[in-house]
């Protein structure tokens, strides 16, 4: 599969943006274990062309994640035209729309999913971007607004003629926001029309590598986003890889290994931004990594409070020494919702 001249090899994994969680340092472990594209948070039109330091901030990219794309959200035209200018500068290797995001703030005011009750201006905004720019353009949305407007198979159409080199389908409407069952029907109507000759990136529920290799089959989608089936988990890049290949599970992460790859997040996280905010960003990933264990709530309570590196480390080690060596505990965390198993 290639976007433009990016060269992603066959049934490549993508890692969804998502917003306070793909970071750098999330991006690097997830790079590690195979994701083949990955896309910076999203960013704020807005926020860019006032250089807001938030939104110039997450324009930070380095050579470990190539190739990347960065993502930006807005509701006005020239607010994103001039945004995809500024994001191209920032080296990536494409630029991607996001008309997917259903989070009401966003979406009330006609940016992210919001932007699929206005197909017109959504079609205007992306042509102009695409004119505005050398860098590839992807776009990433949802199936429609809600019921009485599930209008892709369409809008896909209209996307690829003013210009876009890939889509991304996310199976729900914006209604749905991230409740029921993402409905992949329409994806593959996508990708089946002889008219659509882009790569169709399919994204929606894909939890463990068996969903994975059903919608590579079933649908025919030429790539497959995983977003929140990665937290916690940045695993699932190479057990779904392993799976496609061999048709064979591999057995999670023991506890000593996810213990290390905490470490590892953890070092890159506080690299990247300085203990104290390395140290705040990583609680919500560091406690994830162990969901499962038995008796580990005192255990967590210091994972989320603690503020000094070294006693962060002290605990990860502490949890090898006490979880590391149980082997049922290893069988309860392949058999986990997790892993995909229940």
């Amino acid at each position: 599969m290639k976007i433009g001249t990016i060269e992603l090899g066959e049934q490549p994994l993508f890692l969804a943006p998502m917003e306070d969680v793909t970071d750098p340092s999330f991006r690097f472990i997830c790079k590690e274990f195979g994701a083949d594209m990955m896309y910076t948070e999203f960013i704020s039109s807005d926020g860019l062309i006032r250089d807001g330091h938030k939104s110039v901030e997450k324009l930070n990219i380095y050579d470990y994640e190539r190739p990347i794309g960065i993502q930006i959200y807005g509701h006005i035209i020239e607010s994103m035209v001039e945004a995809a200018k500024i994001a191209e500068e920032a080296g990536p290797e494409l630029v991607d729309i996001n008309f997917g995001c259903p989070v009401r703030k966003i979406a009330g005011r006609g940016a992210g999913s919001g932007m699929m009750r206005t197909p017109d201006l959504m079609v205007e905004m992306t042509r102009q971007i695409v004119e505005a720019v050398k860098l590839p353009v992807t776009v990433k949305t949802r199936l429609g607004y809600d019921d009485s407007m599930k209008n892709i198979v369409e809008l896909a159409e209209r996307l690829q003629d003013v210009g876009i080199q890939a889509l991304t389908i996310h199976g729900r409407t914006r209604a749905q926001m991230y409740t029921g069952e993402a409905d992949w029907t329409l994806i593959g109507e996508v990708k089946n029309n002889p008219r659509i000759h882009i790569p169709i990136i399919g994204n929606g529920d894909v939890a463990s590598p068996e969903k994975a290799k059903e919608m590579f089959d079933r649908y025919g989608v030429d790539a497959i986003m995983v977003g929140r089936a990665t937290y916690g988990r940045p695993w699932i890049f190479k057990e779904i890889k392993h799976y496609l290949q061999t048709g064979e599970l591999m057995l999670p992460p023991s506890v000593p290994e996810r213990v290390e790859i905490a470490k590892r997040h953890l070092k890159k996280s506080v690299e990247i931004k300085g203990d104290r905010t390395g140290i705040l960003e990583m609680r919500r990933h560091l406690s994830s990594y162990f969901k499962g264990l038995p008796n580990f709530k005192e255990t967590r309570m210091k994972l989320v409070t603690l503020n000094d590196v070294e006693e962060l480390f002290a605990v990860l080690n502490s949890i090898t020494e006490r979880w590391g060596d149980n082997t049922d505990i290893l069988k309860e965390l392949y058999n986990s919702p997790l892993n995909g198993k229940s």
